[in-house]
């Protein structure tokens, strides 16, 4: 079983891999909202197992995606909206620290609220690239 799980795993980067090098910046950034609501999700899972050193490297990973994600932002031509996102990406970093801490699902859910809206505001900016 081990076996077909870790093919299945490479399967999947492989294929992860070959989308990030078509993909456009718009479909990355997407790409990493995702990974980041997928990996909250398994955050979650991980706090209501008590599964606390998986939690941790859950949310070392969500904390790496919303660095790449903050440092991707351009502050002097983004203008008002790159300010605005800055803010929330430390908002949920801040959210997912003090989750990490005391092990509060309230707080994940915040985290999940804010990063579900930047992703339908990416998802509808892309209708209109």
């Amino acid at each position: 079983m081990l076996m077909q799980d870790s093919g299945f795993n490479s399967y999947q980067q492989v294929d992860l891999d070959a989308q990030a090098a078509s993909a456009s910046p718009h479909q990355l950034v997407l790409m990493l909202i995702n990974g980041f609501m997928d990996e909250l999700v398994r955050i979650k899972g991980h706090i209501i197992a008590k599964r606390f050193a998986e939690k941790g490297t859950g949310i070392n990973k969500c904390m790496n995606i919303l660095t790449g994600l903050d440092s991707a932002l351009d502050m002097e031509q983004g203008g008002e909206i790159a300010v605005n996102l800055h803010d929330l990406y430390e908002f949920a970093q801040f959210e997912l620290f003090r989750a990490s801490l005391n092990n509060d699902l309230n707080r994940l859910d915040n985290v999940e609220k804010v990063m579900t809206n930047i992703r339908e505001g990416w998802e509808g900016f892309g209708t209109h690239v």
